[in-house]
């Protein structure tokens, strides 16, 4: 008879799994074990279990497949909590394996004891305790089962000693767990009124997320037929910004004016597979329609007139018969003039600004996304680089982009790369990172060697946490605990085993990129940026005007006049000189 660790290794390859990301640990010795002595499955080391599950959700997000992490008990599978949330709130299938102390001695106050039923539940689809060798079979195919059906997170926590327990295979089904296949979408009655709100618009715009992704045909054709301009959520750029003659840019906090226009005069709006969570961008007098294929999102961030639980393609394909094709392009033609002025005043701001220094950020975004393959998939941290990467990378239909989208973390653009390379090896990868997050788990750049992953690293270096001054100043707050003093990240890079490079002249910067992605193994590229480039969103409301007021005269008063000045020279003077 076989170890239950054994039994689901079995589990896990004929499922399709052939990678788990973890750290070793004595709870998970069974486990560890077993991926020793089985044939196609790798266990994928990373230096800290957070970006084990970093990892897994970029892998799953990029595959579509179930992905596998995994954490010793105590500490270790605690550090996997922030890397779980960011796949649960991403919607993607993750596996979690996470040890737990001896049975016997649960509820003792033991060593390195937690409760991992209690603390995963709110990251997770399924969580449950795997506290015998017999439950192990139905518990870990209801997790695998949970995870990829309802696309989030699921936990099977198993006590050391049930890893080397045996049991008979008889136990096990053999069966493979995958993903079903159905068609959703909402019934005629439902359909039809929806249509008889769209016929009737003569000014819809259609806002779309994640949820387009393998339906960039059908939105196209109900674009044309609505002639609506098609704004995106950060989540659908990848899936809806490319061959798309109706792209009005997107909209949000890191959006541009033009999508944001689009929808505010728009009597219809027809929200795709997308839970935009930002109530300020929404229309005041508008008809709401959302296509969701949960229904629990409908209505949920804005009032909606019609809700329809479906997958947007085949919504789409059962909505558009009923549809009269409109001839009016008032609209659409608006906002397109309105993108194509906006798309100008980005692009002028990603250039060398006559070799003045320090580096604009957004001209390190656009080399990075114009030296980069046609198939490159794009990582980035939470922060400025963030904005640079919904602003500036350019999808094709071939490129891949994931983050931390909804969870919103630090730290997350290196993890997800390994991921994402791990998953691809034979693809491009580029990790947009700001200098605070790369810090926050600095250790997986080891991961990079170790692992030999040809990962390509840009650290947007602008020695601050900069979103977080963006944020204070809009509040009217000066200021404070923001400071990074930084190393020659180039240095530390090629200490590493990295090839390292740093860049301080805009004159420097598309060579030394250029170097880094032809390099073979994995690279990166410091670049000192701008420490004071205002990103402005598409709508300035009273309160943030204000509070930049304050910041301003506060920040003065505190004795900083060089930092606004300094805040002056980066954004206004620089403009006035192009």
């Amino acid at each position: 008879m076989a170890t239950v660790a054994e039994h689901m290794i079995s589990a896990l390859q004929v499922s399709g799994v052939s990678r788990i990301y973890g750290l070793p640990g004595d709870s998970l010795n069974g486990f560890t074990d077993a991926i020793r002595r089985a044939d196609g499955i790798t266990w994928e080391h990373v230096r800290h279990e957070e970006a084990a599950a970093f990892a897994a959700a970029a892998d799953a997000a990029l595959t579509g497949r179930l992905a596998v992490c995994a954490g010793s008990c105590g500490p270790g599978n605690l550090h996997l909590v922030n890397g779980l949330f960011d796949a649960q709130r991403t919607r993607v299938p993750v596996l979690a394996v996470a040890a737990h102390i001896p049975i016997a001695e649960i509820g003792s106050g033991y060593f390195q004891e937690t409760h991992p039923e209690q603390l995963f539940r709110e990251c997770s689809v399924y969580c449950e305790l795997i506290s015998s060798a017999q439950s192990a079979p139905r518990v870990l195919e209801m997790a695998m089962r949970a995870a990829i059906e309802e696309n989030g997170v699921a936990v099977v926590v198993v006590p050391g000693e049930v890893f080397q327990s045996r049991l008979s295979g008889e136990r096990w089904s053999g069966r493979p767990v995958l993903p079903s296949r159905s068609v959703r979408r909402p019934d005629d009655s439902t359909l039809r009124r929806a249509a008889d709100i769209l016929n009737a618009g003569s000014r819809v715009t259609i806002l779309g997320g994640a949820g387009t992704a393998g339906a960039h045909t059908e939105v196209m054709a109900l674009a044309d037929t609505l002639q609506s301009p098609i704004v995106h959520a950060f989540r659908g750029k990848e899936h809806l910004e490319y061959d798309n003659p109706y792209d009005v840019g997107m909209t949000g906090l890191l959006g541009y004016a033009s999508g944001y226009k689009a929808i505010k005069e728009a009597d219809v709006l027809l929200m795709l597979g997308t839970d935009f969570p930002y109530t300020q961008f929404y229309p005041e007098d508008a008809a709401v329609i959302q296509v969701d294929i949960r229904g629990s999102h409908l209505g949920r961030r804005t009032p909606i007139d019609v809700g329809m639980v479906g997958s947007v393609r085949d919504t789409i394909d059962a909505l558009l018969p009923m549809l009269t094709g409109k001839t009016d392009r008032t609209h659409l033609d608006r906002s397109l003039r309105h993108y194509g002025r906006t798309r100008k005043s980005l692009d002028a701001l990603a250039v060398n600004d006559q070799d003045r220094t320090p580096i604009r950020p957004e001209y390190v975004a656009g080399v990075v996304n114009r030296l980069a393959d046609d198939d490159t998939v794009f990582t980035f941290d939470v922060g400025t680089p963030t904005i640079w990467a919904a602003r500036y990378l350019t999808m094709n239909g071939r490129r891949r982009l994931t983050g931390s989208f909804t969870h919103g973390t630090m730290a997350a653009a290196v993890p997800h790369a390994i991921g994402a390379q791990t998953a691809h090896p034979g693809r491009q990868v580029i990790a947009l990172a700001g200098d605070g997050g790369l810090t926050m788990l600095f250790g997986e750049l080891i991961t990079l060697v170790q692992r030999g992953l040809p990962v390509k690293v840009i650290v947007f270096s602008n020695s601050s946490l900069n979103f977080v001054e963006l944020e204070m100043k809009a509040a009217g707050v000066v200021n404070f605990g923001t400071d990074l003093k930084n190393p020659d990240f180039g240095a530390v890079a090629r200490a590493m085993g990295i090839r390292g490079l740093r860049v301080e002249r805009p004159g420097d910067l598309e060579p030394a990129v250029a170097e880094a992605l032809a390099h073979e193994g994995p690279a990166l590229v410091d670049v000192v940026v701008a420490r004071q480039e205002m990103t402005i969103p598409p709508a300035i409301t009273a309160e943030q005007a204000r509070g930049f007021s304050l910041y301003a005269i506060r920040t003065i008063l505190a004795g900083r006049a060089d930092e606004l000045l300094d805040l002056v020279t980066t954004n206004v003077a620089r403009r006035i000189l192009d």
